[in-house]
């Protein structure tokens, strides 16, 4: 069972994908997708529920036109090897489309001791196996070593994205081997569209967990959760498990619709918190990706038995 505080949620109104990363300086640090997907803001709190009120900076605006000119998705701001780094998908506008589904992953790097400061630095275009649709790289280290998990269309596969793994050279350049460790293969990952995404790690008793969210972004998103043993080649597609069932997902008794693509961090006291997104309603005018209220919400986890995460059930907002 999760133990630990409540917290007020909604946390943060209309922010999709949140990511928040707590750092060595004791702050949180907390990015997420706008309603307008057109720029990427970064803000920070001594607490997590006081993100809610902190005054976002913004890091970086897309383009008018080019490779980085639409439908800016889920950022994510990473410190590795002392810099800061934030990944993101961008997308190309043509006179025939809005480039939605056009997308491709790229870093920002920022040399400064507080990101909200100091200059953001494009470092290109993450280049993997293949060009197609591609969003939501996350990043990891375990045994020293650096590791981009990301979602990505395989052309020769039917669906609309997998999720895969690769070491990396350097925060923005993936070498060697790429596998996928996850394909949308139970009924409901494939609501609407076939869909595994929105990767985030969390490390705990010998064991990797990889969440990550599945389905339409509707009222039919959910997490799933992959498992390998932290001894495992984690570049072996065979060392990685998938829960047969989604570890978080719609609760309509508590007015939660859709919850996923979560992110991991460490509240105040220790506990695990589990970020993610999701709607107060079930019904939604137009395509889900275009209605803005899927907010930032916040919820304490628990620990099983078989010691793999409680994720529990999307509490009712409470503000």
């Amino acid at each position: 069972m999760s133990t630990g505080k409540e917290y007020t949620n909604p946390l943060v109104e209309q922010r999709a994908d949140p990511w928040v990363y707590k750092h060595t300086d004791g702050f949180y640090y907390f990015t997420a997708s706008v309603p307008e997907y057109d720029r990427i803001e970064v803000r920070r709190a001594a607490a997590i529920e006081n993100l809610a009120e902190a005054v976002p900076v913004v890091a970086w605006r897309k383009y008018d036109t080019g490779p980085l000119s639409a439908n800016i998705w889920a950022p994510e701001i990473h410190y590795l090897q002392g810099k800061w780094y934030i990944y993101f998908a961008a997308a190309r506008t043509t006179e025939t489309k809005d480039g939605l589904f056009d997308h491709r992953m790229y870093v920002l790097e920022n040399e400064s001791p507080n990101p909200l400061e100091g200059s953001w630095v494009e470092k290109g275009q993450v280049k993997t196996a293949w060009e197609s649709f591609a969003l939501d790289a996350t990043t990891f280290q375990h045994k020293g070593i650096l590791y981009y998990v990301w979602a990505q269309k395989d052309p020769a596969i039917p669906g609309n994205s997998n999720l895969y793994i690769s070491e990396m050279s350097n925060p923005w350049t993936l070498t060697g081997k790429q596998t996928m460790i996850a394909h949308p293969e139970y009924d409901w990952e494939k609501i609407g569209f076939s869909v595994n995404e929105g990767a985030a790690v969390l490390k705990r008793g010998g064991k990797v967990f990889i969440s990550f969210s599945a389905s339409a972004t509707d009222y039919n998103y959910c997490i799933g959760l992959l498992t390998a043993d932290e001894d495992s080649d984690l570049l072996d597609a065979a060392s990685w498990s998938k829960h047969p069932e989604p570890v978080f997902k719609t609760s309509e008794e508590n007015g939660q619709f859709g919850p996923g693509h979560n992110s991991f961090t460490v509240g105040e006291n220790g506990e695990d918190v589990l970020i993610y997104h999701a709607r107060s309603y079930k019904e939604i005018t137009g395509d889900p990706l275009y209605d803005p209220n899927r907010h930032t919400r916040a919820k304490v986890i628990g620990w099983k038995e078989d010691g793999t995460p409680d994720f529990g059930v999307p509490l009712p907002d409470n503000k």
